[in-house]
């Protein structure tokens, strides 16, 4: 398809010799349709060019070719140049790339670009709560839209697999496993051991130093610790699963902290080197003051065991080789922006090209908290994520039963819906905003959720069913849409591989999340203000077209979000 913006950043940098790729940055969408469909404000290039804002609209308005670029005129108004797209090339050019394409909107514009996304990443013997939905969803989305856009996709599930929460889990069990019954509920009763382990250290100082001691045990391979470790790992992952399973998530690896833990001698010694690696109070530390960050990266403590860090560099370290990323991105809650700061300043002493440094990104997210504030495992207060999608469920369930009790596949639409709805709720929102968890509203059927998205995806194909299929698109006459209602649908769907870009440059889903709304709100409208089914078989074949054209759009966009679309509801 003609990328419009493309074309015109082209055709201006003829005029003004300007990088293209400079000048398409700059080009927007108006707020209000009377300034056009495009406009080019011209105030960034005065100083440049040493003309006034205007000067400049003007210049390339008379010298600019609009040929081949379906727009119909351009005015220089006020430091901008306006820009009108030609309605009925774009409609035409529009339906025919949908008709054409199985897989409206996918690029190559990735090719030969790999990208690592580090996501989920729970933690072994602990609840898969809500809030590693956000790192979940997020992550999965991203995984999806990179991959459309033709870039080479690995999703790594790195879970927290090692650390002293497992020395305590050991010591817990050591003291009162006989009571618990791990293998048939594993998830809930190694979280009541936890819970009383951590309650133990508080109370006895020996107890504390005991856990630390166990987990220095298990790095040096102690059999006793190493069984228990591999015994709470594989029943931790058969929980997860069926978490994994209900909210389609796939992972091409699921190397964790433990599979570096053989890698991290390397680390120390790259780092002893670069004599940058110190003693300070019996841990060795890297200063990272000259860098502007305050607070030291411990790299090991004073018991000589591991951390966070010393794991993490290992694993880029081992992932610069295995994968030669062009960008490793790194989803976890804004309360670890230090850690990456300081692993990803760490990382340039590990004598990695700049291409690999460069490309570590850290994408925070914020918190999903309860009404009564943050959760913690070691509390006790959390909301167990199988539990809330479940509950999605059976809330589907009794929706469908009050409104459509005859439907069929009932439970299969309550699934689709019900996880949806948890989907769509979580990635409508802004990454960076704190999300306060509230049964009713996650689970809202009205407004602007993923149930709204999915009635409208079901809405065009009762049309298609009662229109009796479709015409071929040779035979559809795109001036039968140029009325406001159809244009404003044609518009968005044409900007959607521009916010598949959006998305990945910004590595926010909720651009799209947002962009389906407004996409559904734009049909809702078309479908009440426009009689698809009439009498003139022109006009009906062309607004039959263009329902089943939202509906792919509609049924794509929220495939890459993760959310499944129900034909019927």
């Amino acid at each position: 398809m003609i990328n419009v913006k493309q074309k015109i950043a082209n055709e201006i940098a003829k005029v003004i010799h300007i990088n293209e790729k400079e000048l398409e940055t700059y080009i927007e969408i108006p707020k209000d349709i009377k300034n056009g469909d495009y406009a080019f404000p011209c105030f960034r290039l005065a100083k440049e060019l040493k003309k006034s804002p205007q000067q400049i609209a003007n210049e390339i308005k008379e010298k600019m070719q609009i040929d081949g670029i379906i727009l119909e005129k351009i005015e220089a108004l006020g430091g901008y140049l306006n820009l009108y797209i030609n309605k009925q090339m774009l409609t035409q050019e529009l339906l025919k790339e949908i008709a054409k394409e199985e897989e409206y909107g996918k690029s190559k514009i990735g090719e030969g670009k790999n990208i690592i996304i580090d996501y989920s990443a729970p933690n072994i013997a602990k609840p898969f709560h809500i809030g590693h939905l956000r790192s979940t969803v997020i992550g999965g989305a991203l995984y999806n839209i990179y991959k459309y856009l033709g870039y080479h996709t690995i999703g790594i599930n790195h879970l927290g697999d090692y650390g002293t929460q497992f020395g305590k889990l050991i010591e817990g069990y050591k003291l009162w496993g006989e009571e618990y019954d791990i293998e048939e509920n594993p998830i809930n009763e190694l979280t009541k051991i936890y819970i009383r382990i951590n309650q133990a250290c508080k109370e006895d100082e020996n107890i504390l130093n005991a856990c630390r001691d166990n987990f220095k045990k298990l790095e040096e391979g102690d059999a006793y610790c190493t069984q228990l470790w591999e015994k709470f790992k594989t029943l931790s992952l058969k929980e997860f699963q069926k978490v994994y399973d209900l909210l389609g998530s796939k992972f091409d690896s699921w190397n964790g902290e433990a599979f570096y833990s053989d890698k991290m001698p390397e680390v120390m010694k790259i780092l002893e080197k670069t004599g940058r690696l110190v003693k300070s109070q019996g841990a060795k530390i890297i200063d990272l003051e000259e860098q502007g960050i305050n607070t030291p990266c411990i790299i090991e403590k004073s018991n000589g065991s591991s951390t966070y860090a010393t794991r993490d560099l290992a694993a880029i370290l081992y992932r610069t080789r295995t994968y030669d990323f062009d960008k490793a991105l790194y989803l976890t809650s804004y309360e670890q922006v230090l850690h990456f700061k300081q692993v990803f300043e760490v990382a340039k002493l590990l004598g990695l090209d700049e291409k690999y440094t460069k490309g570590l990104h850290h994408i925070p997210f914020g918190m999903v908290l309860l009404p009564t504030g943050k959760m913690s495992t070691r509390e006790g207060n959390i909301v167990k994520l199988e539990e809330l999608l479940r509950e999605a469920i059976q809330r589907a369930e009794k929706v469908i039963e009050k409104k459509n009790p005859d439907l069929e596949n009932k439970k299969e639409v309550a699934r689709k819906v019900g996880i949806g709805a948890v989907i769509f709720n979580d990635l409508a929102n802004s990454r960076v905003k704190d999300e306060v968890f509230e049964w009713n509203q996650i689970l809202n059927f009205q407004g602007e959720t993923g149930p709204y998205i999915q009635y409208t995806y079901v809405r065009t194909k009762s049309v298609l069913e009662k229109a009796g299929g479709l015409s071929k698109v040779e035979e559809i006459k795109p001036e039968k849409l140029l009325d406001e209602y159809s244009q404003a649908i044609i518009k968005l769907m044409y900007s959607f591989e521009d916010i598949l870009v959006q998305v990945t440059d910004k590595e926010e889903p909720s651009i799209l999340a947002r962009y389906l709304i407004d996409l559904a709100k734009a049909f809702s409208s078309f479908y009440n203000e426009n009689k698809i089914i009439t009498e003139d078989k022109e006009l009906q074949d062309a607004r039959v077209y263009l329902t089943a054209s939202v509906g792919e759009v509609l049924r794509k966009g929220a495939s890459l979000l993760g959310v499944e679309m129900p034909d019927k509801m």
